[in-house]
């Protein structure tokens, strides 16, 4: 689906509200010319028009969002806000970041308002289309509810967004307006049974299939209102979801959902597959300047002399790294010892230096999702280490990579107008099927079938351990000493837990959901003042920091919009 940012001012349909964000004074100096108002757009064409215009946000750019602060990936806020990942690069760029990462943000971080901006222009866009659709007369009924459908899917979307980034958000529907003037929304409601309710509409009236790629469909739908549930532990509900989208579900396109070759989830030239339930849909080289790729990702690539060309950000964690480690007999992930050792890594040396891999059995998974000196880089060649970090002693000695493109990509699935080849066409997958079996298992696990849960595990871990999907050297050998078990018994609900959300952590690393999975888990403040106390000796920004229990698991509401909701917003606790 090709997205489009609109660039015209709709009088009463994509005014800025208040309680959103502020404009300067001089931002309109020119008496308007005309206006374009809701009855105009009243057409079917202005209709999916606006509805365009609200797809085009879940990337994260337009509108109102920035960039890499608001990316589709929740990045910064998922991953560098977890033990995944580094913030990375050097201390001074981007430096909002650094306070994220160490759990002393404040209310004044522009990071935040940028990323609350984003989500509520989202919002106002899915509203739109609803409230312009309600005015036309040239929209057969059976349209109506699939617009509805799709838009209320959208703003369910954005407000989970803004719910597990905040918990205390302002739920807005079509009903409110500037001109209405009923904008100043407060926050003092559990929000979770609205955002039920739009995917709940969306399931009950989207089309099983649809006839654009990145379109949701019911099965995306329903994946997602499973998500929901497994935020709100009410894993009854979640579970009769997921199982219907496991047996039944399909694509947009009406591809069986199923787990596809690894890698493939990462590359541009295989998007949009069997295992893709709802992705945001990147395009290049398309008069956007750039505008249409993965903008929010630009700065997750090598630093200097690689693929993309900037800037040296978002950089594994040796925590997870060592996460890949396996018992060298079964295979099986190392549960409670596997940050006690570290894996053989680089840091302090030169690219010059003399230095072999680790020779230990890992996850085969582990090369696809973390660029390791030695190691071959996609078809890059082998990554050469330090000539490819920016500053080892901030940063750690690796590199991502489930963002990074093939340089037989660059120019055609890169942007060739962009100021760096950064700007891709490969989709950021929001729900991917890995997730709903691993969400599946989860839900056995805690009110289900632990045999089941590990048959779902198994699922995962039997493509991990298909010799044919992991990373080679330029002889065709494997790159790695890999190696993948399979469970053969979960013993009780307790090693159960801890192997699915281990397997969580292994399949969906450097993906964004690390921080917000630990905080729906309740295991944040543990998890994360561990990872902190052994990193601290790696990373010295750490001397001192921690994590708040009752406080960090949420980000604090930017002051600026409580400022201009003139109280009606409160602040998070502890903030």
């Amino acid at each position: 689906m090709k997205k489009f940012r609109i660039r015209i001012l709709i009088v009463g349909i994509a005014a800025t509200l208040t309680m959103f964000y502020a404009c300067s004074k001089n931002f309109l100096e020119k008496a308007p010319l005309g206006s374009l108002d809701e009855s105009t757009l009243a057409t079917k064409a202005g209709v999916d028009g606006l509805l365009i215009g609200a797809y085009h946000l879940v990337s994260g750019f337009g509108g109102a969002g920035g960039g890499w602060q608001t990316a589709a990936s929740n990045w910064v806020y998922g991953g560098v806000a977890s033990d995944d990942a580094y913030k990375g690069s050097d201390p001074g760029d981007q430096p909002d970041i650094v306070p994220i990462e160490t759990y002393t943000s404040n209310a004044s971080n522009g990071y935040f308002n940028q990323k609350w901006q984003a989500v509520y222009d989202a919002v106002q866009r899915c509203n739109s289309v609803l409230r312009v659709m309600a005015k036309a007369s040239d929209i057969s009924d059976a349209d109506k509810k699939r617009i509805a459908a799709e838009a209320r899917f959208l703003r369910a979307h954005f407000h989970f967004e803004a719910k597990k980034m905040w918990n205390k958000v302002p739920y807005i529907d079509e009903s409110i307006t500037y001109a209405a003037g009923n904008y100043n929304v407060p926050n003092d409601k559990d929000i979770w049974p609205n955002i039920e309710a739009d995917f709940q509409y969306a399931i009950d009236n989207l089309p099983a299939t649809q006839t654009a790629v990145g379109r949701a469909n019911k099965w995306a739908a329903m994946a997602y209102l499973a998500k929901v549930y497994m935020f709100e532990k009410q894993y009854a509900k979640a579970l009769p979801l997921l199982n219907n989208v496991i047996a039944n579900g399909t694509t947009a396109s009406g591809k069986k959902y199923a787990l596809v070759n690894f890698s493939d989830n990462f590359n541009a030239e295989t998007k949009n597959s069997a295992e893709a339930v709802f992705s945001v849909q990147q395009s290049v080289n398309d008069n956007s300047n750039g505008n249409n790729g993965g903008w929010g990702d630009v700065l997750n690539f090598p630093y200097n002399g690689g693929p993309g060309g900037c800037c040296g950000f978002y950089q594994p964690s040796q925590s997870l790294v060592n996460s890949y480690k396996v018992d060298p007999i079964t295979g099986l992930p190392l549960l409670d010892t596997w940050n006690s050792t570290d894996v053989k890594n680089d840091q302090g040396l030169k690219s010059t230096d003399p230095f072999t891999p680790e020779t230990g059995p890992l996850d085969p998974r582990l090369d696809w999702t973390v660029g390791r000196r030695g190691l071959p880089y996609l078809d890059w060649g082998n990554h050469p280490g330090n000539d490819w970090i920016r500053d080892q002693n901030n940063g750690g000695p690796y590199a991502p990579k489930k963002n990074v493109y093939y340089k037989r990509q660059e120019g055609s699935l890169t942007d060739k107008s962009f100021w760096t080849n950064g700007v891709t066409a490969n989709n950021y997958t929001i729900i991917r099927f890995a997730d709903v079996l691993l969400w599946a298992a989860e839900c056995e696990v805690e009110i289900g079938s632990l045999v089941n849960a590990m048959n779902y595990v198994n699922q995962v871990r039997s493509r991990a351990a298909n010799p044919n999907g992991w990373v080679k050297n330029s002889s065709g050998s494997p790159a790695a000493n890999y190696m993948v078990g399979l469970y053969l018994v979960f013993p009780d609900q307790a090693y159960a837990r801890k192997a699915v959300r281990f397997e969580r952590k292994l399949e969906l690393a450097m993906e964004g959901h690390r921080h917000f999975d630990l905080v729906r888990y309740g295991t944040a403040a543990t998890e994360l003042n561990a990872y902190m106390a052994k990193e601290k000796q790696y990373r010295t920004y750490f001397n001192g920091k921690s994590f708040t229990a009752g406080v960090s698991e949420y980000f604090p509401i930017p002051q600026s919009q409580i400022d201009l909701s003139k109280g009606t917003l409160k602040q998070n606790p502890g903030y």
